[in-house]
């Protein structure tokens, strides 16, 4: 599990610059032709994670219904995000992932709900939902980076 970690590690760092480098009205544009914003992506690419290795784990996540209720597969941005919610997304982008690495090295992940993702991949543990994660990251990267030179 060392390699996928070190893995996610290295897409959250990616991915916080986003944080770091665009404001708040950046990160909350919906560049025309596109269904989303950066933001969404980063809050989704939290969601997602949650989800797949704690949710189907029967364990309960790190991050609030709300949350997932806007931020989860399907959804689109329904309002800009304020000051305050970027804030705790980007305190959740780190300390979910910290959180994870502990909750494997203390063996928590017993029962997993086997789930088939969109792209056809079937999950069936909480160490292959984390796995299955670190691609799921990078097709929102790539969407991120593609975002990024309309806004």
């Amino acid at each position: 599990m060392d390699s996928t970690f070190d893995i996610n590690q290295t897409s959250r760092n990616v991915i916080s610059k986003f944080l770091e480098n665009y404001t708040l009205e950046q990160l909350n544009k919906v560049p025309e032709g596109f269904s989303n914003n950066l933001i969404w992506n980063i809050a989704h690419i939290i969601v997602v994670q949650q989800m797949l290795v704690y949710n189907l784990s029967g364990l309960p996540m790190l991050v609030s219904d709300e949350m997932v209720a806007q931020y989860k597969r399907g959804t689109k941005p329904e309002h800009d995000v304020t000051q305050e919610e970027l804030e705790e997304i980007k305190i959740l982008l780190f300390s979910t992932l910290k959180q994870a690495k502990k909750d494997f090295a203390n063996d928590i992940f017993k029962n997993y709900s086997e789930f088939t993702t969109m792209s056809g991949f079937t999950i069936k543990s909480a160490k292959s939902a984390m796995e299955f994660n670190n691609y799921h990251e990078a097709v929102h990267t790539g969407i991120m980076m593609q975002i990024r030179k309309f806004i």
